[in-house]
C-alpha cells in the first residue's frame, strides 16, 4: 500500500487552497461515509474514461477510500502527466481507445464500473465524433460489461428547461433537451437502458449539474469574468452546483444503489443559485463591481436532487466555502484549465 492509498477522512477543510497539489488532495479526500460504503462493496472498481476533468479525482478517491481494492483507470491518456500521476497514487492504468470494441473486450472484467467517457467541449466542431463517443461507446461498454454493475455519468442537460421557481426537474421528467450535444447524452442513457433491460445489468444514470473545481466550473467562469471586468451574461439566470469531490464521492457510493433496469439519479447541490447574485458575491470579495448583461429567462437547466439527498445526505463542502475558495484562487491568478462550461448557452450549441 502506498502512502497515498491510505485512508484519509479528516473532514477539516482549509481556509485557503494553496496550490494545485493541495487542491487535488482536497478534491480526492474520501469521506467517512464513502469509506464505509466501499467497505460493503464487493469486488474491485474499473473507471472508464478516467482521463478527463473528474476521472483522476474519482479514481484516486476510490483508491484512498478502499486501499484493499483494485482500482483500474482506463482512458486514452492523451493529456501529459495524468497517467503518471494516477500510477504514483496507487491507481492501475490501462490506455485504451473505447471506440475499439476489441480493445474494450481485452479490459479486465471487474464487477464495478464507473463510466465517465464522453464528449462535450467542442461538440459542435465534430458532431459525428460527439455521437460516436456519447452513443457508440456506451453501446460497446454496456454489452461487454453486461455482468457488472455500471454507474454512468450523465448530465442534467438531458432535461428540458424548467421554471426557475419549480424546484428543478425530477427524475420522472422525460428528457427533451435542445441541441445535438444534449441529444447525444440522451442517446448515451438510452444505450445503457436498452442493454440493462436486455441483460438485467444493474446500473444508475448519474445526472450531474455542475461540478466545481477551482480550475474550472460555473464559479470559476463567473469569478474570472468579474475579476477581469468582463460582462457576466445572466440570460441563463440560475444554476445548480456541487463540489467535485462531493460529486465523485456520491458517484462511488451509487455503486451500492444500482437498479435493474438502470434508473436516473439527479446529483447536485440542493440550492437554486442566481447567476446575478453569484456575480455580486464575487464582486464583493474582489472589491469591485460586477458587469451584468442580459435578463434572466424564466426557465433554466435545474434539477431536483431530493432522491440523492435521501441516499447520501447533503454535500460536505458548503456553498460559502466554494465561493471563498474560488475567489481566492482567481484573485491570486492560480491555474485555470481554460475550459469554459458554457453554462449560459440556451440553444444547445457548444
Amino acid at each position: 500500500m502506498t502512502a497515498d492509498a491510505a485512508i484519509v477522512t479528516d473532514t477539516a477543510l482549509p481556509r485557503r487552497v494553496e496550490d494545485v497539489a493541495a487542491l487535488e488532495e482536497v478534491l480526492g479526500r474520501p469521506s467517512a461515509a464513502l469509506v464505509a460504503d466501499l467497505a460493503r462493496l464487493e469486488s474491485d472498481i474499473l473507471v472508464l474514461g478516467a482521463g478527463g476533468k473528474m476521472g483522476p479525482t474519482l479514481a484516486w478517491m476510490a483508491r484512498r477510500a478502499a486501499p484493499g481494492k483494485r482500482v483500474v483507470a482506463v482512458a486514452r491518456f492523451s493529456e501529459p502527466g495524468v497517467r503518471d500521476a494516477l500510477e504514483q497514487r496507487g491507481v492501475e492504468t490501462i490506455a485504451c481507445e473505447l471506440l475499439d470494441r476489441s480493445a474494450v473486450e481485452r479490459l479486465p472484467r471487474l464487477a464495478n464500473v464507473v463510466f465517465m467517457a464522453g464528449r462535450k467541449f467542442g461538440a459542435e466542431g465534430d458532431l459525428p465524433l460527439t455521437w460516436a463517443m456519447n452513443v457508440q461507446v456506451p453501446a460497446i461498454v454496456a454489452q461487454v460489461f453486461r455482468r457488472a454493475r455500471i454507474v454512468t455519468f450523465s448530465t442534467g442537460c438531458v432535461y428540458p428547461f424548467v421554471p426557475v421557481e419549480g424546484g428543478g426537474a425530477s427524475e420522472d421528467l422525460a428528457p427533451d433537451p435542445p441541441g445535438e450535444y444534449a441529444m447525444s447524452c440522451v442517446g448515451r442513457e438510452r444505450m445503457f437502458e436498452y442493454f440493462s433491460h436486455a441483460y438485467g445489468t444493474p446500473g444508475r444514470l448519474f445526472r450531474l449539474n455542475y461540478a466545481i473545481d477551482l480550475r474550472y466550473g460555473v464559479f470559476h467562469d463567473i469569478a474570472r469574468k468579474v475579476h477581469r471586468g468582463a460582462p457576466v451574461d445572466v440570460s441563463m439566470g440560475h444554476v445548480n452546483v456541487i463540489w467535485q469531490g462531493d460529486a465523485c464521492a456520491q458517484a462511488l457510493r451509487t455503486l451500492l444503489h444500482c437498479t435493474a433496469p438502470t434508473m436516473p439519479l439527479n446529483v447536485s447541490g440542493p440550492q437554486t443559485l442566481s447567476v446575478r447574485a453569484l456575480a455580486h458575491e464575487f464582486a464583493a470579495r474582489f472589491g469591485r463591481a460586477a458587469y451584468i448583461v442580459g435578463t434572466e429567462a424564466p426557465t433554466a437547466w435545474l434539477t431536483n436532487t431530493e432522491r440523492a439527498q435521501r441516499l447520501f445526505g447533503p454535500p460536505e463542502v458548503s456553498l460559502e466555502t466554494m465561493l471563498d475558495w474560488t475567489a481566492d484562487w482567481v484573485a491570486r491568478g492560480m491555474p485555470s484549465l481554460d475550459k469554459p462550461t458554457k453554462f449560459e448557452v440556451r440553444d444547445g450549441h457548444y
